[in-house]
């Protein structure tokens, strides 16, 4: 029998069986009916500390663990955190007043066997502040009784990132949040793409992927099987939780599995006392790589301390704000003779420090600190402890002379070299001798396979500097010199180049700024504010020419240089000739002008903090080296290039590119002035010579992809995903047969809408990436091998998918749900799809087709797309499946009245479809349903006391008692207190008046969840 497709149901029961007969879990049962579900389950916590501990000893355990899980007077980042601790470090409890203390572990972590590893399906958790009362995750992870992990399944063809939300909805405050207190790894998965993992409050984009080396013989042939397998056995799901969570500066994370590994391989070396180097690429997870293999030096090797040794500021800055976000005291050394004291006692255990404070410089000063170092030593020097030196961006301070240095004063210590980017060739061969073998290596395209970073699209772009008159600039230069000697104008012209250079680098820059003035208003990203560049200049002289330029445009208060420059007056002191500005002086004037008074510093964090969190307000940064590398560079969609770079620092600029942010950041734009490849001269396109070709080809694999080439490629692929998934649609695959497939077929069937929702969402991700890869491609499509017909085919497809998506979602009523994703949207399909085509769905911007309806009645229907309003059968269908979803939403808010309003639908449709109804009458009638959905207090006869939403749920779900739904209403309101909802104390009060007034235990509870979900109470 196939199994494609298969419901989640069956994966579930496979999936139940490989947890119990594979990974030896033992099975607790289906749940679905199961009183009193809890994070916490007492009984079994209880039997397996019995035994080990005190029966007084186990109750007051047991009592803290619950009371700390149970802490709604805090955020749930501090109460995970805190249940967190207990698990891992265990509780200090007395048995009473005056006993001895005694550490309660709930976890035997060292000895996986020992504890009693659980699993329980469908686990019903009665939810604290809901429109539906309780939530059922598929599958519970139990450690002795604390369920620690939670597995959302679904099938084949939905996609993951529904369990992903799903998770994320059932963490909400509305649901059942305080249920993942004690929660440390989240996970969703099917059988197409796996197990995606993450941990408390994660967010969706950060979900991982688990993904083993090798991978042993005997394996499922399931994906999500095998990531199962290799996640959640007994030993590796123990070790994740104890030695790879970290709580980091509010944020809680789990490692990568490039991480998990790198550490794995390290601990190996470490017992070994063998150095090596960890090469884990930009935007990897290097930082906390540090953090874990730190801590577990810490924990494992006694008498331990670890040394950092960075060369950056950025870095020094970067790397103690990491530890310290983990609550790591690390002391950054200030001189050589505090790096020395330090060394001589016996703490602290962790000590940064920073290679060019020693000289004084703001550059790489190794000879300064090692002679800063050698000069501190005082008599008697001995350093205290086992000593790890951690070497950040060993690349670039993988001189042997720091080493034999570190070497002569820590002669037992042992060195790591950490770096982000490919050794060099030339300096391969030294940094593996001076540190040892790699490691652990993760490459980019290993990392871009895996989804950590985004793939680079790279163009080398050319701008023509076409000289009018060479004669004349060499007579302008020979005027200009008059008087100057043979020597002085060589020596003037080797310091410009040649006049040539000068005169048209003006114009030269001018072209640039309008080709990103260009991209700014055509380029997905930068037009819809949802992104932004970088302009990389070739010096700071340069940067204030740009912005000079910038200053004129639309982009004026829209971008900013920031560079190490910071004005002052002595800079210009002298500068005055009368002949014009000086580069010193333009510098400062332009720097004084763009910073209005502030400190560059203030300046700086200002404009970071803008370009980061609204990059439709700052829209371009334009640096030299400043904000290419280091953890707190931000990130941008592109980066445009004019200056000579190559190797290092190359790698590392192009990597602000790289990072995740958004569904429709598909990929990071490198754009080259400055040919780095020789692409233009010689169509290269590996790009390992030119600027790369210090690093071995096999280094920089897949680093760069040409942009035309792998758009085209992005494109054929998403029209192919497209086109499979409408495959079923019936023929003649016109507009009501796309309705009838990802809405309902009939809009009597109540359960159709929601449960194509998952095919719906799937139109619209796949529709909007083929959007983003058609506007990618769409000015280049000759180039790009398709003929005048071919174009106009594909432009067809394009367009007619948009209008699937735009119909289905007005008809399905997700229109609004949804409109976040609208403005860029709107921006690339006026742009590239419906240039010629005036039929723009604006109507609904703002409002759904319900909202609409009320507000214009009949006239609603002539906002509706063409291809619906022409069939009335489709407007029927369309109208009905939004009424249906907003009832759907709105029910439990008044179960009663909206079972009502559901029933006058199905009354309707039936009349329709019976044709017992002309259309007139039809229309009239549902317009008439839609405001009484949308606005219950017009659809019922409610007496004038009954004047307000909350009231009317009461009125209607007590047989319309007027005087009982006042004297409830009113208890309620008189009992309630602040905050009440989640407060079990507070929320008895709430049930106890109630009861005063309802004896029927049923009804009384069915009123209390009623009161949960309004807001006025």
């Amino acid at each position: 029998m196939s199994i494609i497709g298969q419901i989640e149901r069956a994966t579930q029961k496979r999936v139940v069986k490989l947890f119990t007969q594979t990974l030896g879990y033992d099975y607790l049962g289906n749940w679905h009916e199961r009183p009193n579900n809890r994070n916490i389950e007492e009984s079994f916590l209880r039997a397996w500390l019995a035994g080990q501990y005190d029966d007084a000893l186990i109750t007051r355990a047991i009592a803290e663990l619950q009371r700390a899980a149970g802490d709604s007077s805090r955020i749930p980042y501090d109460v995970n955190r805190s249940v967190y601790e207990l698990l891992r470090y265990g509780m200090k409890v007395s048995a009473g007043a005056g006993e001895n203390y005694h550490t309660i572990r709930l976890i035997d972590w060292a000895n996986p066997e020992a504890n009693h590893f659980a699993i329980a399906e469908e686990v019903t958790v009665s939810g604290a502040d809901t429109q539906s009362s309780t939530k059922r995750p598929d599958i519970v992870l139990y450690v002795n009784g604390i369920a620690l992990g939670v597995l959302e399944l679904k099938r084949s063809t939905v996609s993951v990132s529904e369990g992903i939300r799903q998770n994320l909805d059932n963490q909400k405050s509305m649901f059942i949040r305080p249920f993942f207190s004690t929660m440390q790894l989240v996970m969703a998965g099917n059988d197409t793409e796996g197990l995606r993992y993450g941990t408390t409050e994660t967010r969706e984009k950060y979900y991982l992927q688990w993904k083993e080396p090798e991978e042993a013989p005997g394996l499922p042939s399931s994906p999500l099987d095998r990531d199962l397998i290799h996640v959640c056995r007994k030993d590796r799901f123990l070790e994740l939780l104890h030695d790879f969570i970290v709580f980091d500066a509010g944020t809680k994370k789990v490692c990568r599995h490039n991480q998990y590994f790198g550490i794995r391989a390290a601990q190996e070396h470490v017992r070994a006392r063998k150095g090596g180097i960890i090469w884990h690429t930009q935007g990897s997870g290097k930082s906390l790589t540090m953090v874990w293999l730190a801590k577990w030096i810490r924990e494992n090797v006694p008498n331990s301390r670890v040394l950092i040794i960075t060369d950056r500021t950025e870095l020094d800055e970067q790397i103690e704000k990491v530890f310290k976000g983990v609550d790591e005291d690390i002391h950054r050394t200030k001189s050589g003779a505090d790096l020395i004291a330090r060394l001589n006692d016996t703490g602290p255990w962790l000590l940064g420090s920073l290679v060019h404070k020693f000289g004084g410089k703001d550059e790489d000063d190794v000879e300064s600190f090692v002679a800063d170092i050698q000069k501190s030593i005082m008599a008697g020097f001995s350093p205290k402890g086992d000593i790890y030196v951690f070497v950040d961006e060993c690349h670039r301070t993988q001189s042997g002379q720091l080493h034999e240095a570190m070497k002569a004063i820590l002669p037992h210590a042992m060195f790591i070299g950490f770096t982000g980017t490919p050794l060099l060739k030339e300096d391969k061969k030294t940094s593996l001798e001076v540190f040892g073998p790699y490691i652990h290596t993760y490459r980019f395209d290993e990392a871009v396979e895996d989804g950590v970073v985004l793939d680079l699209r790279y163009e080398a772009r050319d701008i023509d500097q076409e000289i009018t008159s060479p004669k004349k600039i060499d007579q302008w230069f020979e005027a200009k010199t008059k008087g100057l000697s043979d020597l002085a104008k060589a020596q003037l012209k080797q310091r410009w180049g040649t006049m040539r250079a000068v005169l048209s680098s003006q114009s030269r820059l001018e072209k640039i700024v309008a080709d990103i003035l260009m991209d700014m208003e055509l380029k997905d990203r930068l037009a819809s504010g949802r992104g932004n560049a970088m302009l990389v200049s070739g010096s700071i002289y340069e940067a204030c020419k740009f912005y000079e330029l910038f200053e004129k445009t639309p982009l004026k208060d829209k971008c900013a240089i920031i560079t190490s420059y910071k004005p002052s007056p002595s800079d210009v002191k002298g500068e005055g000739d009368g002949e014009g500005l000086t580069e010193r002086l333009r510098k400062y004037e332009t720097y004084n002008r763009m910073l209005g008074g502030k400190e560059p510093e203030a300046f700086e964090k200002e404009v970071k903090k803008r370009f980061i969190e609204s990059p439709g307000q700052m829209k371009l940064l334009i640096v030299v080296d400043k904000l290419l590398t280091g953890f707190d560079a931000p990130s941008a969609t592109y980066l445009y290039i004019d200056k000579k770079m190559q190797d290092h620092g190359l790698f590392q600029a192009i990597c602000r590119v790289n990072r995740l942010d958004g569904d429709d950041k598909e990929y990071g734009h490198i754009i080259d002035y400055k040919d780095l490849f020789r692409s233009i001269e010689g169509a290269i396109t590996d790009y390992t010579s030119g600027a790369f070709e210090g690093y071995d080809p096999k280094d920089v694999e897949g680093l760069l992809e040409n942009r035309l080439k792998k758009a085209q490629q992005r494109l054929d692929e998403v029209l192919e995903a497209l086109r499979a998934l409408c495959e079923p649609v019936a023929p003649p695959r016109d507009t009501p047969a796309f309705l009838h497939y990802f809405c309902a077929a009939d809009t009597s069937d109540k359960d159709a809408l929601k449960e194509n929702e998952p095919k719906r969402l799937t139109l619209y991700k796949l529709t909007a990436s083929l959007i983003r890869a058609y506007a990618e491609i769409a000015n280049d499509l000759e180039e790009a091998g398709y003929d005048i017909s071919a174009a106009a085919a594909l432009k067809a497809e394009v367009e007619h998918f948009e209008k699937v998506r735009s119909e289905v979602k007005l008809a399905s009523g997700d229109y609004v749900d949804l409109k976040m994703f609208e403005p860029a949207m709107r921006h690339l399909i006026d742009t590239y799809i419906r240039a010629d085509d005036s039929e723009v769905v604006s109507a609904f911007d703002d409002m759904s087709l319900v909202e609409l309806i009320v507000e214009c009645g009949e006239d609603a229907i002539d906002a509706l797309p063409e291809r619906i309003k022409r069939d009335k059968s489709a407007v029927a269908e369309t109208i009905e499946n939004n009424v249906r979803k907003l009832i759907i939403d709105e029910n439990p808010l008044n179960p009663k009245y909206y079972e009502q309003m559901s029933d006058l639908l199905d009354a309707l449709v039936r009349q329709r479809k019976a044709e017992a109804i002309d259309y007139a009458e039809y229309l009239a009638k549902i317009v008439e349903l839609a405001k009484k959905v949308r606005a219950p207090e017009t659809g019922g006869n409610y007496p004038v006391s009954v004047n307000s939403p909350g009231k009317r749920a009461l009125f209607d779900n007590l047989g319309q008692d007027e005087a009982l739904t006042v004297a409830v209403d009113d208890d309620i309101r008189r009992t309630k207190k602040a905050d009440w909802r989640g407060n079990i104390f507070k929320e008895r009060e709430v049930k106890r008046a109630i009861t005063r007034h309802i004896d029927d235990p049923a009804l009384a509870e069915l009123i209390f969840d009623l009161v949960v979900k309004q807001n006025e109470y």
